[in-house]
């Protein structure tokens, strides 16, 4: 089952040329989750092709601008296909007052049900068969969540030999116990899936942290996640400036992945006083602490491996 992450937009507080506001897209096979929605968000799932009418769910850190402004256009441009599915929004208070008031001052056209959940407090906030994704208070301006995708555990590695030499056949048998079923052997003894399959293996997990102070808690969150991007917008020189806005610095960012054991961080929402060039600055302050850094780039595509 494929996992991949889409940086729709890198930026924070102003878009510019080559820098959108902040959203991420995550593809899990056939489910499309989207977090936050900036401006030029809707340009960035266009020029990357992507099934925009297949999105399940929206998840909103928080309500300021630059985390929201591509929420009506998107929204508009879901009524221009047909859709049975209802849309999920999920997000911190008066995310329900934002969209509605949208709705009514721009008379928008809605041809499908949209559902709003806010939150109050940690938890799960959303769920699938074999998946969640959970909400955690960051420490902004406002009200603000991280948020984190995390699948079950897989199954252990099949052994056919014990399969074998239990007296189990290849065949449906195999994929019985495989999916977690017991099987009969040839001798009509019951055998088990522990009997033929190694240790569970774990699933992935991803998580997103943009707009707050540095505290923690964030490490215990996000804690041994496959794909951590967080907000690095500031240089450490700017510590202050980070604090007062309710912000990080890239070298916070780093330190959080550090002591969470991520695999991989990738920084995002930079301060538009960064140039493309500039941006570097952020990048080594951050290796310096945790070598598994990247910096988001706008339409970036990032595989989310499993763990073997």
């Amino acid at each position: 089952m494929n996992l991949e992450a889409f940086i729709l937009g890198s930026g924070g507080m102003m878009p510019l040329p080559r820098r959108h506001l902040t959203s991420v897209l995550l593809r899990r096979d056939g489910d499309l989750f989207l977090f936050d929605c900036g401006e030029g968000t809707q340009v960035s799932l266009r020029r990357l092709n992507l099934r925009w009418k297949k999105i399940s769910a929206i998840f909103i850190s928080h309500t300021h601008a630059d985390h929201v402004t591509g929420l009506p256009g998107l929204l508009m441009l879901s009524s221009q296909v047909e859709r049975n599915e209802p849309m999920y929004i999920i997000g911190p208070p008066r995310i329900a007052e934002y969209i509605q008031s949208s709705m009514d001052v721009l008379d928008m056209y809605i041809n499908y049900e949209i559902i709003v959940r806010e939150i109050n407090e940690a938890g799960v906030v959303f769920e699938g068969s074999d998946f969640r994704i959970r909400a955690f208070p960051l420490r902004h301006t406002k009200p603000c969540y991280g948020y984190t995708l995390e699948e079950d555990d897989r199954p252990g590695e099949f052994y056919p030999e014990k399969a074998l030499a239990l007296g189990v056949p290849m065949g449906p048998l195999w994929s019985k116990l495989q999916n977690g079923g017991t099987a009969l052997s040839s001798s009509g003894a019951e055998i088990h899936p522990d009997d033929v399959l190694g240790a569970p293996r774990k699933g992935r997990k991803f998580s997103f942290v943009t707009d707050s102070r540095y505290f923690d808690g964030i490490a215990e969150n996000v804690k041994g996640s496959d794909f951590f991007v967080c907000e690095g917008m500031f240089e450490q020189a700017l510590l202050d400036d980070a604090y007062e806005k309710g912000h990080m610095t890239a070298a916070q960012a780093a330190r959080i992945a550090r002591d969470a054991a991520v695999k991989k961080l990738a920084l995002i929402h930079y301060s538009p006083r960064y140039n493309e060039y500039e941006l570097d600055i952020l990048l080594k302050e951050a290796k310096s602490l945790f070598p598994a850094t990247i910096l988001s780039r706008d339409r970036a595509v990032h595989d989310i491996a499993y763990e073997e």
